[in-house]
């Protein structure tokens, strides 16, 4: 199995394990004289089954990425490392931008009269909205060159 492959699965099993607590939930408690809609001892086993799968597909998929080194010479838990905080500082730099920008802030801040009170904005607007594009720019060509290798990655057992 490739490295891409097991993280579907991943994600698949996440999902299923999500519905079946959603199903627990709902079968959980009924009213006397009443029937569950499922049987929740039941439900509770097929997601705890689901959870081991699920903790032996993160297993495989951390030791591959420890392992796994790309062209680059990192390794993939390097590379995941650093699109994490890629995506952090792209948060950061847009979020810096919108308050510079006084997004959101018009209304609250308005006074009867523009000679009253001058706003003004202690960062430049317009550099962090380009560091914020190069950020991203940056960010979705690591993800597509991590993608890349999760394809020809084979997942390692054991």
């Amino acid at each position: 199995m490739k490295l891409a492959e097991a993280l579907l699965l991943r994600a698949d099993r996440n999902r299923t394990f999500e519905q079946l607590r959603s199903r627990i939930q709902a079968s959980a408690r009924y009213q006397e004289g009443e029937k569950p809609p499922e049987n929740a001892k039941e439900l509770v086993a097929a997601a705890a089954g689901v959870l081991d799968e699920v903790e032996d597909l993160i297993r495989k998929i951390n030791r591959t990425n420890s392992a796994t080194v790309m062209e680059d010479g990192r390794t993939i838990s390097d590379a995941l490392a650093e699109r994490d905080v890629l995506r952090l500082r792209y948060s950061l730099l847009t979020s810096a931008a919108e308050a510079a920008s006084g997004s959101g802030q018009r209304l609250a801040m308005a006074r009867a009269t523009r000679s009253e009170l001058r706003v003004l904005t202690a960062l430049d607007v317009k550099a962090l909205r380009q560091q914020a594009a190069d950020v991203a720019r940056r960010t979705r060509e690591l993800d597509g060159q991590v993608q890349q290798v999760n394809w020809t990655t084979d997942l390692l057992e054991g």
